[in-house]
């Protein structure tokens, strides 16, 4: 055998770039290289004539590094990731398996790609086809494998380790704090974090000991042992936080129903990774110690005793998690997590059981957490310690009923509370958006995130529609899946400019741009009288100061948490949101803060991670879109208007681009000031280049629908004068739905107000109204008339719209008010949307037919979606926990008839909108365009807007040219063959092939 120091290296001639990916991809291999070589020695004979192996043969010897190609340095070898989302700079070593060990293994990551070397022949064949497989990715992707394999490393970080990286940072942390005996200068939020954590583990841990003890027989015993108490203690703390954080009944408080829920399926989730990848590691471990020979004379004997049962589920075990790694190393993560999900012999625990865990961990955390008030130099007494946290009950009054239900809430010390605000950016926000593209849908739990939960639609426990996903075959969903897959994929950066401009603002005390204030309204000063009516007066002002605060209170968190995930993108070059659909279609991100569904702070941050030239039509489609985010009537003009508009504000345009907080600040006059802003520094940058054209543009340029639930209606019932007034019909310059209904409301008022009031009560209300009409009082109502709203929304919402403008002061004369205008209002828009509204009644009266037997409304969407409607009665179930008795609503077998009947038309036509943007999503990535959709606005980058609108048009031509209601009327029939239907309404002779001319369809 040849020495090491005479061996030939292995040498190619190649590129700086192929060295570089054949360095990286070497550095990789080198630890299997050397558990390998003796065999790899002795098999070289007969792998003689395959030239890849006599390469390989050929390396240095495993004891000496691997010598990187001349012209790249060793050093390059070592180059560490970017910290991500939840490492440090000062943590990243965790990344690595010299510094540190995940439960055998360096991380999940490298658990899941690991594989055992138990088969001479396997091992044999693996390295070949991964020598081979290297030659490949860099005839095609250069080094693009290796920072795939990297990301996707990180990735399943985020996704499994989040939990366990929060609790070993809390253990260091007190380490430190022990052995330099002084507390570390740590932001607040976290030092209370830090001081809870410890307590709150040796609870779990005794808990733990009795149960395992057999000393302690509740029910939630025996899950409380499936975890680690670090990791549970950090996922209790960060989970009760974060629902504080958001919780729609007020910050501070939350449901002990809610949070226990919350808490106890976020337990068995972890628990569920844990208990895989500790199975697989003992498995693993056994083999090996069978083929040493070594292990205790008691572990052989025990092995000698396994039944033959027990050998072959032995031997499923070890080819099981063989499997699961070669399918990830073939990048076939969603086989492999079907074995994890679907292979373990892991038991759902149910909502009880979650319940019950939950529970017991927030009682624990009550009874360990306190907080002590900054002490005061000047006091004597002793310090002020209190509990962070309380468990009280809570009345609810049911309206119009003598009767009352108790519900218990956790309240958290004002001091906590007060603290929340800066918690966002210590706590683990599960469902981060991902640094890989998502895994591919291809069934109801098959899809998006490596290994956290994921499904394919939001069901909220309704068991009819979750059955009805899984009963369809995949052919039918495949169209789903696919436009699902095509919006996941779409990757997005972090816009640094614009979230630099907000940070300076945010830190400034926020008030600009939409942002909230930070300070809180100074409470009135109780007035120095007796007088009733004034305290009552002082007690009022009071009442509403406290409400305003509360609500600036819940923003500022919610922005917070926005930037917290910002912030920790913001260096990734690229990252992607996995998207499902709820009960209708409708498809949604996954990650629920920072997405472009979200606030125009959200969508400011966000632009594409591709970048494209904007051509000709993207500049000019550019200085429409700044004109459109500009709004404030601009965006009714013509194209050419709005160009004009954009044109003549040059000077402010770049003084906004260059000086946003110094300068005139002109972008902070747009209604959506943050996407103008960025728009501004794009349109800048191209304007200043020598060939404007050739500037690359990150920026998604919107092109949004008409009032989009009556283009839909219009398009139903060939409707020729809905169509006209939703620009389905070509014209100079954009319809406005809005403008039209006002200017019929304010026909029937001037006639109104003619009439004799002696007679005729509402010709008061009429003069009083007439100076107040305008597309803005009306424009609500118009936009949720497709959802089907009643009288009584159309009155409040218009009643909140004249008390914004506080054009009546009499509260009894504004409620009469508005009433008048809500019945107007709904009378002009069934005058202008006739067909409309007859088509709404139809499938009102369908539903109604269909509910009266105690059946759910359900048909199948355009492209293949089973929808069943989940409004049914709820029944209370009582569950024992060591917290309170809880009551869980669970949904019973009795449908709620009035819901199904009114929801069904909205839902149906949501159900529609939903298969227009997927069909144009799936259009659009065979076209090669980046596409992001927000239900009925559609995204694209500026030079491809012209390709996007010839598509959606299209696409909205080909669905309506289907005969839609005749075939929802078939499947009833099918469905309900007991049932007698209403006929089809009449419909019009609107040519639907005007859309595909119409420039304002979507503009």
């Amino acid at each position: 055998m040849v020495g090491s120091s005479s061996r030939p290296r292995l040498s190619f001639s190649c590129s700086k770039q192929t060295a570089t990916t054949f360095n990286l991809e070497l550095a990789t291999l080198s630890s299997t290289i050397a558990k390998m070589w003796t065999n790899l020695a002795k098999r070289a004979s007969s792998t003689s004539r395959n030239k890849l192996f006599k390469s390989f043969y050929s390396l240095p010897s495993p004891t000496t590094p691997i010598s990187p190609l001349p012209h790249i340095k060793p050093a390059q070898f070592h180059t560490l990731p970017k910290p991500g989302p939840f490492t440090s700079p000062t943590r990243s070593k965790f990344l690595f398996p010299e510094a540190s060990s995940w439960r055998g293994h360096a991380s999940v990551a490298e658990a899941i790609e690991s594989t055992t070397d138990t088969e001479e022949d396997e091992t044999t064949h693996e390295v070949q086809k991964l020598l081979e497989g290297m030659v490949k990715e860099e005839e095609g992707k250069g080094v693009a494998s290796y920072k795939y394999k990297m990301l996707k490393r990180r990735q399943v970080k985020m996704e499994t380790e989040a939990w366990e990286e929060a609790a070993r940072e809390y253990e260091e942390l007190l380490e430190d704090m022990r052995e330099q005996k002084l507390a570390p200068n740590l932001p607040y939020m976290k030092s209370l974090f830090l001081g809870w954590f410890e307590p709150l583990k040796s609870a779990i841990v005794a808990d733990q000991e009795l149960f395992r003890d057999g000393k302690n027989r509740m029910n939630h015993g025996p899950y409380f042992n499936h975890l680690p108490a670090d990791m549970m203690s950090v996922i209790t703390m960060h989970k009760l936080m974060g629902l504080l954080m958001t919780n729609t009944n007020g910050v501070g408080s939350a449901r002990v129903i809610q949070a226990a829920c919350q808490i106890g399926e976020a337990i068995e989730h972890e628990a569920r990774i844990y208990h895989f990848m500790e199975k697989t590691k003992m498995k693993e471990k056994r083999t090996n110690a069978d083929k040493s020979g070594g292990g205790s004379d008691l572990a052989s004997e025990e092995r000698g005793k396994m039944s033959e049962e027990e050998k072959k589920m032995d031997e499923k075990q070890k080819r099981l998690r063989k499997r699961v790694a070669s399918l990830i190393k073939k990048q076939k993560k969603q086989q492999a997590m079907g074995i994890v999900r679907g292979q373990d012999d892991w038991k759902p625990w149910g909502q009880e059981a979650q319940v019950k865990v939950g529970s017991r961990l927030m009682q624990l955390l009550i009874e360990t957490a306190y907080i002590q008030p900054p002490s005061n130099q000047f006091e004597d007494g002793p310090p002020d310690i209190r509990p962070a946290f309380t468990h009280t009950l809570k009345t609810l009054s049911a309206d119009s009923q003598k009767e009352t239900r108790r519900y218990g809430v956790i309240e958290c010390d004002p001091l906590v509370q007060k603290g929340l605000e800066k918690s966002a950016r210590h706590m683990v926000i599960p469902y981060m958006p991902m640094l890989v593209p998502p895994i591919n849908w291809t069934g109801y739990d098959k899809g998006a995130y490596l290994f956290l939960p994921s499904y394919v639609m939001r069901i909220h426990g309704a068991r009819q529609q979750r059955e009805a996903v899984k009963r369809a075959p995949k052919s039918q969903l495949d169209p789903i899946f696919e436009a699902l897959d095509t919006l996941g994929n779409t990757k997005w950066r972090v816009n640094k400019r614009v979230l630099c401009v907000m940070d300076q603002i945010w830190a400034n005390g926020g008030r600009l741009a939409d942002l909230v204030d930070r300070e809180d309204v100074p409470l009135p000063e109780e007035p120095d009288t007796e007088n009733e009516a004034e305290i009552r007066k002082w007690k009022w002002k009071v009442k509403s100061v406290k409400k305003e605060n509360c609500e600036r209170h819940s923003q500022r968190c919610d922005i917070e948490l926005k930037l917290a995930v910002a912030r920790k993108m913001k260096d990734e070059e690229g990252f992607y949101y996995p998207h499902n659909l709820d009960f209708r279609g409708r498809a949604y991100p996954m990650h629920p803060y920072l997405n472009h569904l979200g606030s125009d702070l959200c969508r400011g941050i966000l632009e594409f991670a591709e970048g494209r030239p904007l051509g000709k039509s993207g500049l000019q489609w550019l200085k429409i879109h700044l004109a459109n985010l500009y709004a404030g009537g601009v965006d009714k003009l013509s194209y050419d208007g709005r160009v004009a508009f954009t044109e003549n504000h040059l000077d402010d345009i770049f003084d906004s681009a260059d000086r946003p907080l110094e300068g005139k600040r002109w972008w902070l006059q747009a209604e959506d000031p943050f996407q103008c802003l960025a728009a501004c520094i794009n349109l800048s940058e191209a304007l200043r280049s020598s060939t404007p054209e050739t500037t690359v543009s990150h920026m998604p340029v919107h092109q949004d629908g008409s009032c989009n639930g009556l283009q839909h209606y219009a398009a139903l019932g060939r409707d020729k004068l809905g169509a006209a007034a939703v620009n389905l019909v070509g014209g100079d310059q954009p319809a406005d739905v809005y403008s039209g209904i006002a200017a019929r409301v304010l026909e029937i008022m001037k006639r109104d107000a003619e009439k004799d009031p002696q007679t005729n009560p509402h010709a008061l209300h009429a003069r009083r109204l007439i100076s107040q009409v305008d597309r803005k009082l009306v424009k609500q109502t118009v936009m949720t008339s497709v959802y089907g709203v009643t009288y009584i929304g159309a009155r409040d919402q218009i009643k909140r719209r004249l008390k914004e403008r506080c054009a009546i002061d009499d509260d009894t004369e504004l409620f009469a008010a508005a009433c008048y205008a809500a019945k107007t209002t709904l009378t002009a828009l069934e005058e202008m949307f006739e067909a409309a509204r007859s088509i709404m009644s139809w499938l009102g009266d369908c539903a109604k037919v269909i509910a009266s037997t105690n059946q759910a409304v359900r048909w199948i969407t355009p492209l293949g979606l089973p929808v069943v409607q989940p409004y049914r009665q709820l029944g209370r179930h009582l569950i024992k926990t060591s917290l309170q008795i809880l009551t869980l609503q669970r949904e019973t077998d009795k449908v709620m008839v009035k819901r199904q009947r009114t929801a069904f038309p909205p839902n149906f036509v949501h159900s529609l909108d939903g298969s227009h943007m997927m069909m144009t999503s799936v259009a659009c990535k065979k076209a090669g365009l980046n596409f992001a959709g927000v239900h009925d606005s559609y995204w694209t980058h500026a030079c491809d807007v012209d390709e996007m609108n010839r598509i959606l048009r299209e696409k909205f031509v080909e669905l309506y040219e289907a005969p839609i209601l005749e075939n929802l009327l078939e499947s009833f029939e099918k469905t309900f063959p007991t049932l007698n239907f209403p006929p089809l309404p009449e419909r019009g002779d609107f040519d639907l092939r005007e859309v595909l001319e119409s420039t304002y369809f979507f503009n």
